[in-house]
């Protein structure tokens, strides 16, 4: 079965993150897995290897994974939930992606502390993850809390072609949620009418589960016109289509993310070209 991944640093950021993607599990019926990573350095004591308390540490570090993983199943509403984890040594990227290559995993979870700043493990590799992973990436602000009929907004330039993982991730999150609008925030430096009625129905063609509601950004910025609009239209998940030439791209850098990261901004869903 397809999974959910969730990394985790136990912070309150990722449990939070956890809660959301067991409640998405309980909605799309799918297995979810916790991965911690154990910086190589980390439980060496004074740089003096020691393989016997070494084994201990990493021992104690995979039982506490679990134990944290188990709290969630205890919850009757999760008790459904096949959970797996997995405490692997080695930098957060490179763990996540390893598990990516050689398993099933239809979304990674992240968290972060939203509109206070990124922070923690998880936190400071989020904006990193998204250009190093082309699994679809839900990233969870520490004020978010799981919708169970939630806005969806889509920001698109129109010149981005999403993957077919991507669209088939996007419609089973449509149709799973019984979502029956779905917003999408036209984005352009300079906008084209013949450009605006091919980009509708061609997204319009990919999109099966949800009527469509285009609107279109009349600001200079595109990062203040997305940070506009969601505060003034209910979002509970904001789409983004990561492609290193576009103008949505900017906003995976450190110094922007927290722009979007506000409270009316519930999570952001980030695919891929």
């Amino acid at each position: 079965m397809k999974q959910i991944l969730v990394a985790s640093d136990f912070s309150k950021s990722a449990a939070n993150a956890m809660a959301y993607a067991m409640d998405l599990a309980v909605v799309l019926n799918r297995d979810v897995c916790v991965i911690h990573a154990i910086h190589p350095t980390e439980g060496i004591n004074n740089s003096t290897y020691n393989a016997i308390f070494i084994e201990d540490y990493y021992t104690n570090k995979r039982e506490a994974l679990k134990e944290w993983a188990a709290e969630f199943n205890r919850q009757e509403v999760y008790a459904p939930v096949k959970v797996s984890t997995l405490c692997d040594v080695g930098f957060l990227k490179n763990v996540i992606t390893r598990y990516v290559d050689e398993n099933p995993v239809e979304l990674l979870v992240m968290g972060i502390t939203g509109a206070t700043g990124i922070a923690g493990i998880v936190g400071s590799n989020a904006s990193m993850m998204v250009s190093r992973v082309k699994t679809p990436t839900l990233i969870i602000p520490l004020e978010s809390k799981f919708s169970r009929v939630p806005v969806i907004t889509l920001a698109t330039d129109f010149e981005t072609r999403l993957s077919a993982d991507d669209v088939n991730a996007l419609n089973e999150m449509v149709q799973a949620f019984a979502s029956a609008k779905m917003q999408v925030l036209y984005v352009a430096d300079k906008p084209d009418d013949k450009h605006i009625k091919t980009g509708e129905a061609k997204l319009s063609s990919l999109i099966k589960n949800a009527e469509l509601e285009f609107n279109y950004i009349n600001n200079s910025s595109a990062i203040n016109g997305i940070v506009d609009f969601v505060q003034t239209h209910e979002t509970d998940i904001l789409c983004l289509v990561k492609h290193h030439h576009n103008i949505v791209y900017r906003l995976f850098t450190r110094s922007t993310v927290n722009q979007v990261m506000n409270k009316s901004v519930k999570a952001i869903l980030v695919l891929h070209e």
